[in-house]
């Protein structure tokens, strides 16, 4: 059964890749959309008010979109993504001589150093539940003392907006894109009381608080005084 949900696991990750770097250039619309019904602005206000500091680690940066926000407060920022297409958008969106840009498998880099912020949007519902653990310890493992993560995802809410797939061992949905090739992908829609008791059960400090109706959650954490 192990080896089944890992096969399952490693399946969804490989076509959840193989969507981002085929859905490069589609990827910030929907950040437009919810722009449209002033939703993004909502989070963006939430996300002024984030402990954003130091050198920074952003994980699973995407087409950069938070990187340039990430900068004007950073004294660096090192942005990490697996997929070169999209690295190749947010080198463009984003000038900054403080921010490096490194294409890795966020579930296999380790960074050579350690930061003040760990920061990720919009990743944390990618994330297998059974891998979770191990990305909350190299995440710990990733922090300088004092440094906390700060994160932005999805609410229970979201869902309504995706085609959840039923009966899967991994929460997944399907993602369509304009040539009509649809992908799935590992979502998990966490609900921002339940990952605060999973985080505190881990030894972690945090705050999660839903934003926007419920619509997305805004998360800091501080890690174990030993990483686990």
């Amino acid at each position: 059964m192990v080896g089944a949900m890992g096969s399952d696991e490693d399946a969804l990750l490989a076509e959840q890749m193989a969507y981002y770097r085929a859905g490069a250039a589609e990827y910030d619309r929907p950040y437009a959309e919810r722009e449209d019904l002033r939703e993004l602005q909502e989070v963006l206000a939430a996300a002024d008010d984030l402990p954003i500091a130091g050198d920074v680690l952003e994980l699973a940066c995407g087409t950069g979109r938070w990187t340039p926000m990430l900068a004007a407060r950073a004294r660096s920022v090192t942005a990490v993504d697996a997929s070169a297409e999209v690295l190749a958008l947010a080198r463009a969106r984003t000038e900054s001589p403080g921010v490096r840009f490194v294409q890795a498998d966020v579930f296999e880099w380790r960074p050579p150093r350690r930061y003040d912020t760990v920061f990720f949007a919009f990743w944390l519902s990618h994330v297998p539940p059974a891998r979770l653990p191990g990305f909350w310890n190299a995440v710990a493992a990733a922090l300088a003392p004092g440094g906390r993560a700060v994160f932005i995802d999805d609410g229970p809410a979201e869902a309504a907006r995706e085609d959840v797939l039923a009966d899967l061992p991994v929460p997944a949905a399907v993602r369509r894109l304009d040539d009509g090739s649809q992908y799935r992908i590992v979502k998990v829609f966490h609900d921002a009381r339940t990952l605060t008791d999973d985080l505190t059960g881990m030894g972690w400090s945090a705050h999660i608080r839903p934003v926007v109706a419920g619509n997305f959650i805004v998360g800091i954490a501080e890690p174990p005084a030993v990483p686990v």
